[in-house]
């Protein structure tokens, strides 16, 4: 028997009774399933909240994601367990494809059934885009709202904010130098932490620097002066350095395409820049940044947090 509050399937053995369980005929099976797969996809959004996340921290470690890991499990488990809303739709849903609609003799063929989906076979899982969730979690908690109009966004709120505060000046690098805008957006990403560690001045006021530039060579702008972490020889060591200042995000992002467009040490980074992987390992390739996990970390921000 399968406990109205289980815990959330965590490998294989654990999938395979849950797709059992969703076989058997009676609503407690059903109701176990759809908690189930609650906890599973409040998993997934936690986990890909903390991959989206730099882990450039002093105090980052295997033993400290190993710690967050099952603190986020233990969130996604009580989750389930105090419930969403989201079961209740699947189990809506889930009793509404069991049951089926009546048909008259000869109609079945139309209808697209008796081509051998018996009983026991498994039916199309149902479209969770096209259901509009509206639910109040127990003990006063946020009521979980999705509209149809924007269901199970893409991406989390602090992305799509970022994004739609850029998109057009990345855009514009796009269209200036080639490489797709959403690569750019996911350096300035890692760069800023999604502009929450913008370079600023000692007053406070933002430079605008979203791609780390440093003031070099024949800078003549203005400029900011702030602690930032090097790495030599693979050890991260810190350092008093200047950036360039710029008057508007726009400004960043024309200085930043014109950086790749005219220095020939990134002519590889165009080059090779139609893919996240390719962009990230030419950027790395060319000394753009220190950090040796450089391109590892700016590929899985383009892939897990970008990407459509």
């Amino acid at each position: 028997m399968i406990s109205p509050t289980p815990s959330i399937a965590s490998d294989g053995a654990d999938v395979s009774a849950l797709r059992r369980s969703g076989k058997a005929d009676s609503p407690e099976a059903l109701r176990a399933a759809a908690r189930q797969f609650e906890g599973l996809f409040m998993n997934m959004v936690m986990k890909s909240m903390r991959d989206a996340t730099p882990q450039d921290s002093p105090f980052d470690s295997q033993q400290s994601r190993m710690y967050t890991s099952m603190l986020d499990q233990k969130i996604s488990d009580n989750f389930s367990k105090r419930g969403m809303g989201l079961a209740d739709a699947l189990m809506r849903q889930l009793s509404n494809n069991a049951a089926g609609p009546t048909l008259l003799p000869g109609q079945e063929a139309a209808a697209g059934m008796g081509d051998g989906m018996g009983p026991g076979a498994i039916p199309a899982a149902p479209n969770l885009k096209q259901t509009g969730l509206s639910a109040t979690p127990p003990d006063g908690a946020t009521p979980l709202e999705i509209s149809s109009a924007r269901q199970f966004p893409a991406r989390p709120d602090h992305v799509q904010a970022f994004q739609d505060k850029l998109a057009a000046h990345a855009n514009e690098a796009s269209r200036s130098t080639g490489i797709p805008a959403k690569f750019m957006l996911g350096q300035a990403a890692l760069e800023t932490g999604w502009g929450k560690r913008e370079i600023r001045g000692a007053d406070g006021s933002t430079s605008h620097n979203l791609f780390g530039i440093k003031a070099t060579g024949n800078w003549t702008g203005k400029t900011v002066e702030v602690a930032t972490t090097e790495y030599v020889n693979g050890v991260a060591q810190k350092k008093m350095e200047k950036f360039r200042a710029y008057d508007s995000y726009a400004d960043s992002f024309r200085d930043y395409a014109s950086l790749l467009k005219n220095n020939p040490r990134y002519q590889n980074v165009i080059a090779n820049g139609k893919d996240a992987a390719g962009f990230a390992q030419g950027l790395q390739a060319a000394g753009y940044a220190t950090d040796p996990n450089y391109a590892a970390k700016l590929s899985r921000i383009i892939k897990q947090s970008l990407s459509s």
